[in-house]
């Protein structure tokens, strides 16, 4: 495109607007301060309008979320069955830990006098076997070695 003709595209696009806003002017059925007032009222309705649905959309979502008797009666049992379990598991460690320790110490004082009475066995047995082993052969066997 030459100078000459994207100066000529550049007037005529100048003088296409120009014209336009005459025309505009000329023709236009109100005052340009009513059609300012007019389209200030038409931008107040749609941002009351998208308020609105805001607002009962929010509400909507709010209930749905908000009220679920069902949903807070579940949680309580659930918490209350929780909390039972908890005592009975406390109960049953208390009761398995007494019963450790109550057989724990049976043990113990059956495995003294386990051992009093081999002590005593071996006493009485010791002064008649209190004699030297004679002849007696100790020979290793190692399980590594190859026949």
């Amino acid at each position: 495109m030459s100078a000459k003709g994207a100066f000529g595209f550049v007037a005529g696009g100048i003088l296409g607007a120009a014209a336009g806003v005459v025309a505009g002017i000329l023709l236009a059925p109100r005052s340009g301060a009513e059609s300012r007032a007019m389209a200030a009222d038409a931008m107040n309705d749609a941002w009351d309008t998208a308020v609105d649905s805001y607002e009962r959309g929010s509400r909507v979502v709010s209930e749905k979320i908000g009220s679920r008797p069902g949903m807070d009666v579940t949680a309580d049992e659930l918490r209350a069955k929780v909390d039972l379990a908890r005592e009975r598991m406390e109960q049953l460690r208390d009761s398995l830990s007494d019963a450790v320790t109550t057989t724990s110490s049976q043990v113990q004082d059956v495995v003294n006098t386990a051992a009093d009475k081999v002590v005593s066995a071996t006493d009485a047995v010791a002064p008649a076997s209190e004699t030297q082993a004679e002849g007696v052969h100790v020979e290793v066997v190692d399980g590594n070695t190859e026949e």
